[in-house]
C-alpha cells in the first residue's frame, strides 16, 4: 500500500494507498485569515442567534430572513462566490468552516444558510453562463436576493431524474413554459431566485432552469409545512403553471439537470457533514455544564461513570467528525488548485475537484448526521426529565438533527452510493482498485503491517486500520465476483460494506489529526486526543467486525465461509486492546474539568 503525497491525493484512494502527517490537514492547521473568520462567525452566532433560540422553535420566519440579512451583511453568504461576482472568493476551507461554525445554534437558520449558499447559489456558480453569473450571483451574495432549490417532487424523492414537472418551448422559440409541482422547499417563503428542474419533451435527463420568483408568472406558493423540528426553515410547496423562463436562462445545457443536481448535492453533502460538527459541541458542552451542576445524592451526576461514559462518547465523535471534515476539506481545495494549474478554469476545476471526492462526501455525511442525532439523543438523558422539556435546548436539538439524515440524500441512498461511487471509479481507471482488491487477501496474511515496536504511538491503531482497508477490499471483491453487475441490487450488502467504509475513513482521519498534532506539539498537549483515538478506533473495530461477519455469511458458504471467518477474527482482532472504561473515564474527565467541548 503505497503512501502519497498532497497534490496526488484523490477522491477514494484513501482505501488503497497510505497518507502521511504531512499531507493531512486538520482544524489546528487554520491560517490567521480563518482563524478570524471563525471568531466572526462564532460571535455573529452568539450575539444573534443563540439568544433567540425560542423564537426560532415558533416558527418566527422573519427572523430567520432577518438574520440571513444580517448575515450576508458581514459577507458570510458569498464566501465561496468569486470576488468577480460580489463574493469574498475564499477557499473550500474557508467556506466549510463558515458552514460549521454558522450551523451550531439552530437547525432552522443552518438550513437556510445552507439552502442559500450552497444548492440556492452553487449551480449558477458551476453552470452558470458568464451573463447569468454576472446577473444573478452579486444579488445572491450579497443577500439582495434569496435562493431556494425545486428538485423534490410527489413522486420523485430519492429517485430525483423521474421527475414530472414538463417544460415546453413557446411557438415562437423564446421561452419555455414551466408546469408541476415541487415539494418540501426550503427558503421558498422568502426565495426571489429559484433554481428549478423540468423535463423538456421526453428527454431522458431532466434540465435546470433559473426561475426568478414572480406570483403574476405562474408561481404560487403552498403553506408553511408542520414539522418535526427546524421550526423556522420556511419549507413549502411550489407549483408552476406555465410559467414563462426565457430561454437564456437554462442552467448548463438541455438534459444535464440530473448531473447538475447531483454535484450540488456532492457539494451539500459534505457542507451538512460539516454543519453538524458547531451543533455537537454545543449540545456536548451543554449538556457537561448540567452534569457539573446537577446535584444527585450529594454529587454532582458528572462524577458517575455513566454520565462519563456519555460525555466521552459525545466528545470522542465529534472529534472524529471534525477530523474527516476537514481533511477531505483540504484535499478537496488541492485538487481544485491542481486542476487550475492544469488550465481548467476556476468554475470547472471546483467542479471536477468535488466531484472527484464525492465518495468522501457521502461518507461524511452519513457519519455526522447519525452522530449528531446520537449526541442529541445522550444529551437529553443526561438531562433527563428536564431533556424532554422544550424549555431546555437538548429537545430542539434532537428535533432539528433528525433532518440531517434525510437531507441530501437519505443516508440509505449515500451508504451505497459510497461503495458504488469507489467501484465506478475503479471500473475508469481512475483507481486501481482492482489492483488493490487482488492483493488484499495476501496482505492479510502477510503478518504485521507495520515492525513492532512498543515505542510508536498509536502502533496497534494504525497496524488495525491498515487491516480493515485489506479487509474490506478482499470482501468487495469477492461481493463483484460473486455478484458482478447485479451488486447494486444487494441493498443490505452494500449497507454493510459502507459501514466499514465509513468507520475506515473516520478512523484513519481521527488518527492521522492526532499524530501530526502529537509530532508537532508534544506528547503531553494530546492526552486527550489519544485516548479518543483509541477510544474511536475500539468502537469502530467493533462495527467492523460486525459488519463484516454478516457480508461474509451472505457471500459464502461452507469451506470458504469458515476460512473467510477464520481471517477476519484472525487478522482484525487487537493484540493488546485497550482499557475501554478507563479510556472513557480519562477523557469524560478532561471536558468535566474544562466543563466544555474544547478541543
Amino acid at each position: 500500500m503505497k503512501t502519497t503525497d498532497t497534490k496526488s491525493i484523490s477522491g477514494g484512494s484513501f482505501i488503497i494507498e497510505n497518507q502521511t502527517t504531512q499531507n493531512v490537514f486538520t482544524p489546528e492547521d487554520f491560517n490567521e485569515e480563518q482563524q478570524m473568520m471563525k471568531s466572526a462567525v462564532k460571535e455573529f452566532i452568539d450575539r444573534e442567534v443563540w439568544p433567540n433560540k425560542e423564537r426560532f422553535e415558533k416558527k418566527d420566519y422573519e427572523l430567520t430572513k432577518t438574520l440571513m440579512e444580517q448575515a450576508a451583511s458581514l459577507g458570510f453568504l458569498g464566501v465561496s462566490v468569486p470576488e468577480a461576482y460580489g463574493g469574498m472568493g475564499m477557499g473550500f476551507v474557508s467556506s466549510m468552516l463558515v458552514c460549521d461554525y454558522i450551523s451550531g445554534a439552530t437547525g432552522s437558520f443552518s438550513t437556510a444558510f445552507g439552502a442559500h449558499t450552497g444548492i440556492g447559489t452553487l449551480p449558477i456558480t458551476l453552470y452558470g453562463t458568464e451573463e447569468q453569473k454576472q446577473n444573478y450571483l452579486p444579488k445572491l451574495s450579497s443577500g439582495e436576493w434569496f435562493g431556494c432549490y425545486c428538485l423534490t417532487e410527489p413522486g420523485a424523492g430519492s429517485d430525483a431524474n423521474s421527475g414530472k414537472t414538463k417544460a415546453v418551448l413557446s411557438e415562437d422559440g423564446t421561452h419555455y413554459k414551466i408546469t408541476g409541482q415541487k415539494m418540501w422547499i426550503s427558503n421558498a417563503g422568502f426565495a426571489s431566485l429559484m433554481i428549478v428542474f423540468a423535463r423538456i419533451e421526453n428527454d431522458k435527463n431532466i434540465t435546470g432552469f433559473i426561475v426568478p420568483y414572480d406570483s403574476e408568472n405562474g408561481i404560487r406558493l403552498g403553506e408553511e409545512e408542520n414539522k418535526l423540528g427546524i421550526h423556522s426553515s420556511s419549507t413549502r410547496q411550489v407549483f408552476f403553471n406555465e410559467t414563462k423562463v426565457p430561454i437564456e436562462n437554462m442552467l448548463g445545457e438541455r438534459g444535464e439537470g440530473f448531473k447538475i443536481a447531483m454535484n450540488a448535492l456532492n457539494v451539500g453533502r459534505v457542507k451538512l457533514g460539516v454543519a453538524c460538527l458547531d451543533a455537537q459541541r454545543r449540545v456536548t458542552t451543554a449538556a457537561i455544564n448540567y452534569a457539573n451542576e446537577r446535584v444527585q445524592f450529594q454529587t454532582p451526576i458528572a462524577q458517575f461513570g455513566a454520565i462519563k461514559e456519555k460525555i466521552a462518547r459525545m466528545a470522542s465523535s465529534c472529534y472524529a467528525g471534525e477530523s474527516a471534515c476537514y481533511r477531505v476539506a483540504k484535499d478537496i481545495e488541492d485538487r481544485i488548485e491542481h486542476f487550475i494549474s492544469e488550465g481548467m478554469t476556476h468554475q470547472m476545476a471546483e467542479l471536477k475537484g468535488v466531484e472527484d471526492f464525492a465518495v468522501e462526501c457521502s461518507l461524511i455525511k452519513v457519519a455526522a448526521s447519525e452522530d449528531i442525532q446520537n449526541c442529541a439523543d445522550e444529551g437529553i438523558q443526561i438531562f433527563g426529565g428536564m431533556g424532554f422539556s422544550a424549555d431546555t435546548p437538548m429537545e430542539s436539538a434532537w428535533r432539528d438533527a433528525r433532518i440531517g439524515r434525510i437531507y441530501e440524500g437519505t443516508n440509505e441512498i449515500n451508504r451505497m452510493l459510497s461503495v458504488g461511487m469507489l467501484l465506478k471509479k475503479g471500473l475508469k481507471g481512475q483507481l486501481d482498485l482492482m489492483g488493490a482488491v487482488m492483493q488484499a487477501a495476501a496482505k492479510l496474511g502477510e503478518g504485521p503491517y507495520m515492525k513492532e515496536d512498543d515505542s510508536k504511538l498509536l502502533q496497534e491503531e494504525q497496524e488495525l486500520i491498515y487491516r480493515f482497508k485489506q479487509l474490506f477490499l478482499m470482501l468487495t471483491g469477492t461481493a463483484v465476483q460473486k455478484y458482478g453487475a447485479k451488486l447494486e441490487e444487494q441493498q443490505q450488502l452494500l449497507l454493510a460494506l459502507s459501514d466499514l467504509l465509513i468507520e475506515i475513513y473516520l478512523s484513519e482521519s481521527t488518527l492521522l489529526r492526532t499524530l501530526k498534532n502529537t509530532e508537532r506539539q508534544g506528547h503531553e498537549s494530546q492526552k486527550t486526543q489519544i485516548a479518543m483515538v483509541q477510544h474511536y478506533v475500539y468502537e469502530a473495530h467493533d462495527t467492523i467486525l460486525k459488519r463484516a461477519k454478516e457480508v461474509i455469511l451472505t457471500l459464502s458458504k461452507g469451506k470458504e465461509q469458515q476460512q473467510l471467518l477464520e481471517v477476519l477474527h484472525k487478522n482484525c482482532a487487537y493484540q493488546n486492546p485497550p482499557d475501554l472504561i478507563q479510556l472513557k473515564t480519562q477523557i469524560a474527565n478532561r471536558f468535566i474539568e474544562e466543563n466544555a467541548y474544547f478541543i
